[in-house]
């Protein structure tokens, strides 16, 4: 079974993917739910991700790594895309990369700054070969600064970006998010550079090398609690789930789980409503209590009050009443929740599809909702090299050459 069918609003975009692992693989693959050519480019032996497990048993003894095996990491990501095996090491290879060049709108590539000019495929290379070309590079630090030559990994630019000091409970040590917030974040940001990109290129003709770096993006999004320390001298520190300014926007223990709540102030504030539904309609005219910062500030006298009232009801009964009451709150999910939850299924967020190899998977949708050129998933993972002859074939490349340039091991 198929996936999304009709055009993508990035129907017709090329995109040349050299990207290994995750920071580059997701952003690519956020192009190809919406339609973009994503050709990926894989070393011989593949991307190393595909030995990355949990592992799904082949029914046909051949996997996409490692004999027999579909690795789900590098399945979670690489969806949508057409998989060529080239060895870049070779002179050959590198010169089938250029010929590539000459079809393409963007070339991405994740490696370490200086490689890609080592390989003597540079911006100024590829920009010669194609002026139109975008040249999108990822890396933990960029292409200039006293970091740019370090290898960095999303949990090291996250303890560098100061997001492992502000998460975790007070007092505790440092804790990592359960998910490469380091790495997705520079993919998403990766995305909007390049597609930034295509629309000024649409203007000027010309393209651009887009430089990112992941420890750049894990400062961009710490923009709140940098401004703190910038206004007002303010280090902030962990604090669990609570919000750091406003209170209470946090999770609270219920009777059977955890409950996530968000007060506001203001005329059509909740804190009132909310002082009432736990019982203690006093506390909306006591002084310490009468702003979401006067709470934040006397946090220690009021959190002994909301706990003690969270847990005399379940997690489903906080959230309906209220929710009915106009507070937002919502229950804290394991992953079997979330994948049962009503609205994301009502929303089409979880997209069965069947594979040859291993049977019926479960891929995550692109949460992009669009009217007219809606995205999806539109084709499974792929084997690596499965669209190697294809490929070279679309190039104009003969079939005696194909066998010659797989007989060098310049492709697989």
């Amino acid at each position: 079974m198929l996936g999304a069918t009709s055009p993508g609003p990035l129907d017709g975009l090329r995109v040349i993917d050299l990207t290994r692992v995750l920071a580059g693989p997701f952003s690519t693959m956020v192009l190809a739910d919406l339609g973009a050519d994503v050709v990926k480019i894989e070393p011989p032996g593949g991307d190393q991700s595909r030995g990355t497990g949990p592992f799904i048993p082949s029914r046909q003894g051949a996997g996409n790594g490692d004999a027999g095996v579909y690795g789900t990491y590098f399945m979670s990501i690489n969806r949508g895309k057409r998989s060529m095996v080239l060895d870049l090491k070779q002179r050959s290879g590198r010169e089938l990369l250029l010929e590539m060049i000459d079809s393409a709108d963007v070339l991405i590539e994740n490696y370490r700054p200086g490689t890609m000019a080592n390989f003597g495929l540079g911006y100024d290379t590829i920009h010669a070969r194609n002026p139109k070309v975008i040249m999108v590079s990822i890396s933990g630090f960029g292409q200039t600064g006293p970091y740019h030559g370090r290898a960095a990994l999303d949990i090291i630019v996250q303890a560098m970006g100061g997001m492992l000091s502000i998460t975790g409970e007070e007092n505790g040590g440092p804790v990592r998010p359960g998910v490469s917030i380091g790495d997705m974040t520079a993919a998403l940001f990766s995305t909007i550079g390049l597609l930034s990109a295509v629309v000024e290129r649409e203007r000027s003709g010309e393209g651009q090398h887009v430089d990112m770096s992941m420890l750049d993006c894990q400062a961009a999004i710490l923009e709140n609690p940098l401004m703190r320390y910038f206004a007002v001298g303010d280090i902030p520190e962990r604090i669990g789930t609570r919000h750091p300014v406003v209170t209470p926007v946090q999770a609270l223990r219920t009777k059977d789980g955890y409950v996530a709540i968000a007060v506001s102030d203001g005329p059509n504030g909740h804190w009132g409503t909310l002082c009432v539904e736990i019982g203690h309609p006093e506390l909306v005219e006591d002084e310490r209590f009468r702003s979401g910062w006067a709470r934040t500030r006397n946090y220690d006298a009021l959190i002994p009050i909301l706990e003690a009232a969270m847990v005399e009801r379940t997690t489903n009964e906080w959230v309906e009443t209220l929710s009915a009451k106009g507070v937002p709150a919502g229950p804290v999910q394991n992953m079997s929740q979330v994948a049962a939850d009503p609205q994301l299924n009502a929303r089409e967020m979880f997209v069965p599809l069947e594979h040859p190899a291993i049977g019926p998977v479960t891929f995550t949708n692109t949460p992009i909702k669009m009217s007219r050129t809606p995205g999806g998933v539109r084709r499974l993972p792929p084997d690596m090299g499965q669209h190697t002859d294809e490929l070279l074939t679309e190039m104009g490349i003969d079939s005696t050459r194909i066998k010659k340039l797989r007989a060098q091991g310049v492709v697989s």
